[in-house]
């Protein structure tokens, strides 16, 4: 029965979605090994990583559906979700949160002092998103700076230390992310109206808020090509980046402001696509052309 419960809450959570954050975690780990002269120990603390990455998105995303009961059982487009629909009880769900944050602890302890210090602050940064729909709407790129800080804190944990130009990859995350939540917000444009809640399409309509996740793709661009530059990486680097910007390029040619019928597309598959596409091509960089190779 138990195994059940955790199977219906895995799907709850979405966890094969953890694919969209971690590549970009563990680019910043082969960033901070780069950059580093002591690289015994890598895999072990690449291993950690990603415990600590499901780990903290588990008890987040499970958090916020937590949060959301209430919200997704009124919204047509949610009420079949599994807590709303009495899948997964709360009790469970509340459980899975305890677990999935004392694994995130444990993986953080593992790794080096300051990521154990830094820990609580990490969770309560991404349970923070669940609140913000309430009250701003600029809700988007909170969750986006929930999944930004992934690399910063890769390099953490690799170095013991925060290095300032990992930052931008901070920026291009968070920007990314909040671009795309902002196309995925504008199939709610009418329930967050009619129920009050904070969004970019509910404050300026769909049209002007495709435009605005245009905007925060435009500048994710910016912001890795600063981060290349920053680290003198190298061409296949570049190349990861131009590939990036055409897939960004066909997921807004996916969703017009008259039909959102493509958004499932745009939201999952090819932000997918966006993040293992940048982690081949800038690991390849990393591996191939790092300094004294």
């Amino acid at each position: 029965m138990i195994w059940k419960r955790l199977r219906l809450t895995l799907e709850m959570i979405k966890f094969e979605h953890s694919i969209f954050a971690l590549p970009f975690a563990l680019t910043g780990a082969l960033l901070a090994w780069r950059e580093s002269s002591a690289h015994a120990g890598f895999s072990v603390k690449l291993l950690w990583i990603v415990v600590a990455m499901v780990g903290a998105r588990s008890a987040a995303m499970a958090f916020n559906r937590l949060v959301d009961t209430d919200i997704d059982a009124r919204n047509p487009r949610t009420r079949a979700r599994h807590l709303p629909a009495g899948l997964v009880s709360h009790g469970f769900g509340w459980g899975f949160v305890a677990a999935s944050a004392a694994v995130f602890f444990l993986a953080a302890g593992e790794l080096n002092r300051l990521c154990l210090r830094l820990a609580p602050v990490a969770l309560i940064i991404v349970f923070l998103y669940s609140f913000t729909k309430r009250f701003t709407s600029f809700s988007h790129l909170v969750l986006g700076f929930s999944l930004g800080i992934a690399p910063a804190a890769a390099w953490i944990a690799v170095r013991g230390s925060l290095d300032p130009r990992i930052l931008w990859l901070t920026a291009a995350v968070t920007l990314w992310t909040g671009g795309f939540d902002v196309i995925y917000a504008c199939q709610d444009y009418e329930f967050d109206g009619a129920e009050a809640l904070c969004s970019i399409p509910r404050s300026i309509g769909i049209a002007a808020a495709l435009r605005v996740a245009q905007a925060l793709h435009l500048a994710m661009l910016v912001c890795l090509l600063a981060l290349a530059y920053a680290l003198h990486l190298g061409v296949l680097a570049l190349a990861g980046v131009a590939a990036v910007a055409g897939l960004l390029v066909y997921e807004h040619s996916l969703v017009k402001p008259n039909d959102l019928s493509r958004v499932d597309a745009a939201f999952f598959t090819m932000n997918g696509w966006v993040s293992v596409l940048f982690f081949l091509f800038w690991a390849a960089d990393i591996l191939l052309f790092r300094p004294g190779v």
